[in-house]
């Protein structure tokens, strides 16, 4: 098992898009192996490479009650969002103790590159959804509080800035 530890905020590899992966190697399915420990250590809902400090558009996502049930996406990119949208509490291990009730769609299908090396379309919906989508945001340099207004987004970075010097 092998927990790699987060980028803290704001790291450059977390503002800047992630590289496309061309194959699904060894090495890949290797850090995502790694991602896996490291998103079920925390624990978590899921991890984009780039949280790691692997600028590969990588992502894992587990949202199951049981647990063991990861998705490993390559190049994942959302094809259609619902019109409906849900609102979910999110957060970041990069910027520890902060987190914000965001927006998203109900609703995502994501075509991405799967463990062997296929091309799948997937629909994913709820907690699925929203922490897919929060995984893509973050392999386009983007973070949750990117969604935020200018306002509620300086007060939560101020919050976080904080705690980091309290701790």
């Amino acid at each position: 098992m092998t927990v790699r530890p987060c980028l803290p905020w704001p790291h450059p590899i977390l503002k800047a898009p992630a590289a496309t992966v061309d194959a699904i190697t060894d090495e890949i399915r290797a850090i995502w192996a790694d991602m896996i420990d490291t998103m079920d250590a925390m624990p978590g809902y899921g991890l984009a490479a780039v949280q790691i400090g692997i600028p590969l558009r990588l992502a894992v996502v587990d949202c199951s009650t049981e647990r063991g049930q990861a998705i490993r996406m390559a190049n994942p990119e959302i094809l259609h969002a619902s019109v409906q949208n849900r609102t979910h509490e999110e957060a970041s291990p990069n910027l520890p103790g902060v987190s914000a009730v965001i927006e998203r769609p109900r609703a995502v299908t994501v075509r991405f590159l799967n463990d062997k090396g296929e091309t799948e379309e997937r629909d994913f919906v709820h907690l699925w959804a929203t922490s897919v989508q929060h995984q893509i945001d973050h392999l386009a340099g983007k973070m949750y509080f990117d969604r935020l207004s200018p306002l509620k987004r300086k007060m939560l970075l101020a919050k976080a800035e904080k705690l980091r010097r309290r701790g």
